[in-house]
Formats: structure tokens, sequence, C-alpha cells
């Protein structure tokens, strides 16, 4: 089983947002998806709760979390998002950095292109990694 973290500076969007469409569309047998941020917020954007609500992913019980070292060391592919510097370099763990716009104070409708642009990447991250159901 494969543990893929998806991480961002606040975890209240870009990264559980690919963690939600990666445990939704991956073979759960092969793989799993969590999330955590270097500073994590408070709470997800209202935004992304709408967002992801559309898309039929209810992301209401999600919490930021924070990004440890641990967390990381347990993953075998950390996906950054925006967080540079932040987050952990791990000798071992393969790490792609996925550049896209923060939705943080942004409308439902300035989310939708990123949500989507994110569950593209997601699924052609399980198409590359043979990790689908």
């Amino acid at each position: 089983m494969l543990t893929i973290l998806f991480a961002c500076v606040h975890n209240a969007g870009r990264s559980q947002i690919a963690a939600a469409f990666f445990n939704q569309l991956a073979d759960p047998a092969k793989a799993r998806a969590i999330s955590a941020g270097t500073q994590p917020a408070a709470r997800l954007h209202p935004a992304v709760l709408e967002t992801m609500r559309e898309a039929g992913i209810d992301l209401s019980a999600a919490r930021p979390q924070k990004l440890t070292p641990a967390m990381a060391a347990g993953a075998s592919l950390l996906i950054t998002m925006g967080c540079g510097e932040q987050c952990p370099y791990l000798p071992g763990v393969r790490r792609e950095d996925w550049r896209l716009r923060d939705p943080q104070g942004l409308s439902a409708a300035e989310v939708r292109p990123i949500r989507e642009e994110i569950r593209q990447r997601v699924s052609e991250l399980i198409g590359r990694e043979k990790l689908g159901k």
C-alpha cells in the first residue's frame, strides 16, 4: 500500500482537494492519500467546501493538520503545492511540485478551475502510477 502525501501551506484548499480526489479515484487496495500543511489554517476555505460539494465530495469534516517529518517519512510520494522551502526534503521520498493558484480568499467561481486542474493532475498521477480501480 502506497501513501501519497499532498502538502501545501495551510492545508485548507489545494492539498485537501487533491487528497479527496485521489481517495475517490484510486484503488484503495493499492494506495491512499493524506494531506497536511506547513502552517495549518483553522478551517478549510469556504469556497473549497462549496466547490467540492458540487463535485460530490463532502469535506465538511476535514480539518487542516500539521505536516510533520514523521508523516512525510511514511509517504511513498510527496506532492507539494506552493509551500516551497517550508516543505520538507526527505531522502528516499520522491517529490513533485504542482504549481497551483492558492484558493484562499477566492470565490467559488474562481476556485472551480483550480479544482478541475487538481482533478486532472490527480487522474494523470493515478494513471501514471497504475493506481486506478
